[in-house]
């Protein structure tokens, strides 16, 4: 295939390695779900996995044996509930003998600011928010400074530098050029920390696409190391203008996985014993997908001017 066209397969076996920090992200909608799921499949093992808001895929990673360390900021099953799998893994009750899953805990905008750090090569960032909390308490890596400039003090936060960020988009180019619409999370500032990134897409465009709407560019090519074209890898998240956000997945997930024994039988039949995402977005059906498919709400365009 052209420029960094790769497998799912390939492109998880190649750039993500047993150990690594991995950040999936996408804030709401873009959901890394195909790209945590072939992680799983492929038995990725004590990897540190870092996002903004962990979503169920990170549920399903941490019972699929892959982590051993969350770096987060709120953790939760969206409108539902808890990560039923991740709490077996942090309280003591639950954990019993068994190896605990090492967590460092961030606000939403501390998260932000760690990408943003990591993205700029800097050795900390300021931020004002964790006053009148009891996060720096809860984690001695959230510290005051005082300002250089006054005897004001605020707290900063280190960098986050991922081994590897994993985002999934619209659409790119051959070379990675990613574009994304629609709300925007900490995408940009993740993918420019790490040291490789995967871009998973729902539709791969020529390079005239990308070039007649640049704003919409959010990843450059320069800093991706694989493009994976994966219609409906984010599902059961929400695309921007593809499909909807499929809440009886986000219920359906609740009971299942308040049992140890019904999440494995789980993975097993929606991860394991699927060769990939086309035999999942099968298995769903033709009538579930349609269900999720929005109407038409085109943008407006404008006239960037030939200059010659």
């Amino acid at each position: 295939m052209p420029g960094k066209v790769a497998t799912m397969r390939d492109a998880v076996a190649d750039l993500v390695r047993d150990g690594d920090t991995v950040a999936i992200e996408g804030f709401t909608h873009l959901i890394g779900f195909a790209a945590g799921h072939e992680i799983i499949r492929q038995r990725k093992r004590d990897l540190t996995l870092a996002r903004m808001t962990p979503d169920l895929i990170y549920d399903q990673m941490i019972a699929g044996g892959v982590a051993r360390k969350l770096i987060f900021s709120w953790l939760g099953n969206p409108g539902v509930g808890g990560l039923n799998a991740i709490r077996r893994r942090i309280e003591p009750a639950a954990v019993g003998d068994g190896t605990p899953l090492e967590i460092e805990e961030y606000s939403h905008f501390g998260m932000v600011a760690r990408y943003t750090a990591g993205a700029a090569n800097l050795p900390f960032m300021p931020l004002r928010s964790y006053f009148e909390t009891d996060l720096p308490k809860a984690n001695p890596l959230i510290r005051p400074i005082r300002s250089p400039y006054s005897d004001e003090t605020v707290y900063a936060v280190p960098p986050l530098n991922p081994d590897v960020t994993i985002i999934h988009a619209q659409r790119a180019d051959a070379n990675g050029n990613t574009q994304i619409w629609g709300l925007l999370g900490c995408q940009k500032e993740a993918a420019f920390a790490a040291d490789r990134a995967i871009v998973v897409v729902e539709e791969l465009v020529d390079e005239a696409v990308i070039r007649a709407d640049p704003n919409r560019t959010v990843i450059p090519g320069l800093i991706v190391d694989a493009v994976v074209v994966q219609p409906y890898g984010a599902h059961p998240s929400y695309v921007q203008g593809a499909y909807d956000r499929d809440n009886r997945f986000y219920l359906d997930w609740d009971p299942i996985s308040r049992d140890e024994e019904k999440t494995q039988a789980w993975l097993r039949e929606w991860v394991y014993d699927l060769d990939g995402r086309a035999a999942y977005v099968d298995k769903l059906g033709t009538e579930r997908i349609a269900s999720l498919r929005p109407g038409s709400a085109p943008s407006g365009s404008v006239d960037y001017g030939d200059y010659r």
